[in-house]
């Protein structure tokens, strides 16, 4: 889809100019037309190269964009205008590209649920629905306050989920990098030193053990790093291909000790606030279900999620389905079939969101905490044993000095 720049004429005479995204400069023709106006001069815009990964909008500009959004419909302006205005003043060049198609789609006669739909990679199917559901239930401007509260929140959840998986792997990044070093020059550095001084034969057990690692370690280096790169492009493509070894590896994220109980917290967090926000805006439940498991993040969460929708539309109700999955606590059960029960559902999934927020916090400061010794442990341990292995026979050479 190419940029066009026209210009046209309305029937009292007056010119107007603008741009439309479209396939062919004969689309642009057609769809002036149908707006009344009479083209003059269409000319297609050649943009520079440019290369963008992912959808080029980040979450900060999709706040941004939907509360001033929402400002300007409880202020009255029509979409069209609204979408003018924000496409205009906006920082991002991708996002307001897209905000055109978005004004050209909806001029043409599409709703603006429909017209966002164009544009998956930029408002998924939760941003779509609920804006369908506003649409219908005149409350716009309400549901785009909520939808800016969410993706808000939303965020806050996965810079945390980022920080609960990224800390403890940066760590073991930095133990490797640290154990490499000292097998790989340190401790060689250290064995020539000895040979030198004529005393490698008469080292202590454990010199001799952290000598013949080393020496392992730089041996067999020309297969390790392959087969180490092997092994991670291998589970990179069997996690990517694979649906079983997918289901394990989220499964056991679930049941790692420490940071299992994180994750778990964040996906509870997480399905409780997009259940809680689709069904404030009126979505159906079944439906508001579907887009829940397709924005969980965890296969077994979705799987667990979708096995309580299909419950549901046999009839059953909400919580009994959601405890049979034993993924979700017996304490947010409760609360849901609370919340069914006073018919307050919707309410409920908010207080438990905000609760597990909140725990997600605790849990993510008191993992940092823990990590923290344990790296100190670790590292220092490591470094400890191998110094004190290297400097035993040093000690010995120098007393053998002394004595002589």
């Amino acid at each position: 889809m190419a940029e066009f720049t026209w210009e046209a004429r309305t029937r009292t005479g007056d010119v107007r100019k603008g741009t439309m995204e479209a396939d062919s400069a004969a689309t642009v023709n057609g769809r002036l037309r149908t707006q009344q106006l009479i083209p003059i001069k269409i000319r297609r815009n050649f943009t520079a190269l440019s290369f963008t990964f992912g959808s080029g909008v980040g979450q900060k500009d999709l706040v941004t964009f939907t509360r001033l959004f929402a400002t300007m419909v409880d202020a009255g302006l029509p979409i069209i205008q609204c979408l003018d205005i924000l496409q205009a003043q906006g920082d991002n060049a991708q996002f307001s590209k897209v905000l055109r198609d978005v004004k050209s789609a909806v001029e043409q006669g599409a709703t603006l649920s429909d017209a966002l739909r164009r544009h998956p990679k930029v408002f998924d199917s939760l941003f779509v629905n609920l804006v369908q559901a506003g649409e219908a239930g005149g409350i716009l401007d309400t549901i785009l306050d909520r939808l800016a509260i969410y993706i808000e929140k939303a965020a806050k959840l996965k810079r945390q989920l980022k920080g609960a998986l990224v800390y403890p792997i940066s760590i073991l990044v930095v133990f490797s990098l640290v154990l490499s070093v000292l097998l790989g020059f340190v401790i060689p550095a250290f064995e020539k030193m000895f040979a030198d001084f004529g005393a490698k034969d008469e080292l202590p057990e454990l010199t001799k053990m952290v000598i013949a690692v080393s020496n392992a370690f730089i041996g067999n280096l020309v297969y390790i790093v392959p087969a180490i790169a092997l092994i991670a492009i291998g589970l990179f493509q069997a996690y990517k291909r694979s649906l079983p070894f997918k289901r394990f590896c989220h499964g056991l994220l679930l049941r790692v000790p420490v940071v299992g109980n994180v994750l778990r917290k964040i996906a509870v967090a997480r399905f409780t606030r997009t259940f809680g926000t689709l069904l404030g805006a009126g979505v159906p439940i079944l439906d508001a279900l579907d887009i829940v498991a397709r924005t969980a993040g965890n296969i077994v969460i979705e799987e667990a999620i979708l096995y309580t929708r299909a419950k549901i539309s046999e009839g059953k109700n909400l919580a009994g389905p959601l405890l049979e999955t034993k993924v979700f606590p017996p304490m947010v059960v409760e609360m849901v079939g609370v919340g069914e029960q006073t018919g307050a559902l919707d309410a409920m999934l908010n207080k438990i969101a905000d609760f597990y927020e909140e725990e997600v916090d605790a849990a993510v400061t008191a993992l940092t905490t823990l990590i923290e010794p344990v790296m100190m442990v670790g590292i220092g341990g490591t470094v400890g044993v191998v110094l004190i292995a290297m400097y035993l026979p040093i000690f010995g050479l120098a007393g053998k000095i002394k004595a002589g």
